[in-house]
């Protein structure tokens, strides 16, 4: 409702007497010499009996709520100046003034308008709890494992393609040019995160070392995000092609998938993206001295590459992170694949085991089933995608399994045999007191990943550092040697790429300009592109329960929304946690069709303090996935409207029949 209302005086003389008696109305002092008031009440006092009885949601709800009866005359503050307020203030109703009665009729400029009661007011500031969840702790035995190192896995088959890949990320002509007397930076390693610190320094006009001993780019480019979303995308097309009889469209035959193609098409676009982290484009365009090499730091500020001496006013660490390789006998002598090396295939395996059921392992194991491989994935523990919600990753967890893929929970490794290359890799787990064993033509690791802290001298520059956790960071990234930071998967939880972005960044202004930014400020999404895809911003429900935080939950199922149902994606839902009584968005989860794309929404709410009442007032083309968000959005709304505010809502409606 939004034109301008005003109560008659039966209705204001019945709201007054019902919000009076709730109120504690007494004669009181202030000032100095102290000045009685009488017959009044406080308005934080007030706040917080409105709550209380549950006349009001939350504190915006009981300003709103006061503000309407004093733009109708109930009550007003003692000296007329100031609004109703959450804060040490005297107000007093106008029954208990000295001529009696209610005021008649509010001016015209102090009508409110129900549509201004309803929203949930302007964007703020988010609180300064730390809206990260808790992820869990690195493999106790991760300290043992050993890790891939890339060097010696490389990049094949040496078509065009990779030929192009490497003339960009590792050209066999480079020459390291001649170390400057000082850098104002150097950064050691040259993914996502060096890459962006690099260039943003040299961009602010820093002098800039860059060392990278394998392929700039990073996992991202080159062993990671690029090459897996485009197998992801080819995968997607074949399941749907297979699935297309639903939509009418009718294939004649079998639908297959031309491994050889998907292969080649994942090299050329990798390639095709390469030249944006080619060591031309860093040392030509953004004015960066790119050394190709292993660097060790030889002091605290001064670092050693190909021989020649780099000397620092700051240095950032970021050498990422490889997969770590469990400690299951047999599998270091086995012919096994990881992230590093599964890209390199160029036939499909006809049986495919995978170790380890998260993103990583249950994209790929999803993708190469769509490719016409037997898989089967498996899990030490119950259940995959350990550290999403549960119900999402249940949900995954049977689409997958309608692909065909097999997986094996509670998992119990004994041994792994596979050295001949012409036979079969076995997997053999124990079993009811026995032994089972599982056969296949390849094999995945995807168990989990080790920080790059080995061989880089750290001791000698000061740098304390953990096998399992990476280098040590303080919350504005500094290692334990001031003028040293780090960025990116060797020293954080989060091994994302934006992660790394946001976290450079960081260190930027930190280590060049004084600034004291913190890691634990920034709001991380990401998502696993299995289909469907998990989304996740913020907290989860069980880190609210174990912070004692209070909160609501408002979910929306896909299977409710107009869009998810004449699509046929109606598997899915939005999941967003609210902060109880306030409306500030804590955490969200979505599963479905396009969740990483539609987690951004929330994660912006978050970013600039909007409530999800307010995103309840954002207009969503129709029909469109996103609507859900809104809808949670309307459903939190409606819980505000307490009894009390419904009783009003009906007189006044009354009043203007």
């Amino acid at each position: 409702m939004s034109e301008n209302v005003s109560l008659g005086n039966e209705e204001l003389e019945s709201l007054a007497t019902e919000f009076r008696s709730i109120f504690d109305i007494q004669h009181r002092k202030y000032g100095f010499p102290a000045r009685t008031y009488r017959n009044c009440f406080v308005g934080e006092e007030a706040v917080a009996r409105l709550l209380e009885t549950g006349m009001a949601i939350d504190e915006g709800d009981a300003l709103r709520l006061g503000n309407l009866l004093m733009a109708h005359g109930v009550f007003h503050h003692v000296q007329r100046a100031h609004s109703f307020k959450n804060e040490y203030l005297f107000y007093r109703f106008a029954v208990d003034e000295d001529h009696g009665g209610v005021a008649a009729e509010a001016s015209q400029e102090s009508w409110v308008k129900w549509a201004d009661f309803l929203s949930s007011g302007g964007a703020g500031r988010r609180g300064e709890k730390v809206l990260q969840p808790t992820l869990p702790e690195p493999d106790v035995n991760l300290a043992s494992m050993d890790q891939v190192c890339l060097e010696e896995v490389g990049i094949s088959p040496l078509d065009e393609y990779n030929a192009q890949l490497l003339d960009n990320v590792h050209p066999r002509a480079w020459r390291d040019p001649e170390p400057k007397p000082k850098y104002n930076l150097v950064v050691i390693g040259a993914g996502a995160g060096g890459l962006i610190t690099a260039a943003g320094a040299a961009g602010v006009g820093g002098r800039v070392a860059l060392v990278e001993s394998h392929l700039l780019g990073g996992d991202c480019l080159n062993v990671g995000c690029v090459p897996s979303k485009a197998l992801l995308a080819c995968a997607k097309a074949a399941a749907h092609t297979r699935e297309a009889h639903h939509y009418g469209v009718r294939i004649e035959g079998e639908v297959r998938v031309d491994f050889g193609f998907v292969m080649e098409r994942m090299r050329r676009l990798r390639a095709q993206i390469s030249p944006v982290d080619s060591a031309a484009r860093y040392a030509n365009q953004l004015g960066v001295d790119v050394f190709q090499g292993r660097a060790r730091f030889i002091g605290k500020d001064r670092v050693e590459v190909n021989g020649k001496e780099l000397n620092f006013a700051k240095a950032v660490i970021a050498t990422g992170g490889t997969a770590a390789l469990p400690n299951i006998p047999g599998l270091k002598e086995s012919r096994y694949l990881t992230n590093s090396s599964i890209f390199n295939l160029t036939e499909l395996p006809e049986r495919l085991g995978v170790i380890g059921v998260g993103p990583i392992g249950m994209e790929l194991a999803q993708a190469f089933q769509r490719f016409g491989s037997r898989v089967t994935a498996f899990s030490r523990s119950g259940r995959i995608l350990p550290k999403e919600d549960r119900e999402a990753a249940e949900l995954v967890r049977e689409s997958i399994e309608r692909d065909g893929v097999k997986i094996v929970f509670h998992a119990q490794y004994q041994r792994i045999e596979g050295k001949d290359s012409e036979a079969p890799i076995r997997l053999v787990l124990a079993k009811d007191g026995g032994e089972e064993v599982h056969e296949f033509d390849a094999l995945l690791v995807a168990a989990g990943r080790k920080p790059a802290v080995a061989d880089l001298g750290l001791e000698k520059a000061g740098v304390d550092f953990d096998s399992r956790k990476g280098v040590l960071v303080n919350d504005q990234l500094q290692t334990s040697n001031p003028d040293i930071f780090a960025v990116g998967d060797v020293a954080g939880r989060y091994q994302f790429t934006h992660m790394a972005d946001f976290m450079a960044r960081q260190v930027i202004k930190n280590a060049l300009f004084f600034g004291k930014d913190k890691v634990s400020e920034l709001i991380v999404p990401w998502a696993t592109y299995t289909d469907p895809e998990v989304a996740h911003v913020g907290l989860y429900q069980r880190d609210l329960k174990e912070r004692n935080i209070a909160y609501t939950t408002y979910s929306r199922e896909f299977r409710h929304l107009d869009r998810a149902i004449v699509d046929g994606r109606e598997q899915g839902f939005v999941k967003i946690h609210v902060a109880r009584g306030k409306g500030n968005i804590l955490g969200a989860t979505i599963v479905g069709s396009g969740a990483g794309d539609m987690i951004s929404e929330i994660t912006l709410a978050m970013q600039s303090g909007t409530t999800l009442g307010s995103l309840a007032a954002v207009i969503h083309p129709y029909p469109t996935m996103a609507e859900a968000i809104r809808q949670c959005g309307d459903a939190y709304n409606r819980d505000r409207l307490t009894p009390t505010i419904k009783s009003i809502f009906h007189k006044l409606m009354a009043l203007r029949r």
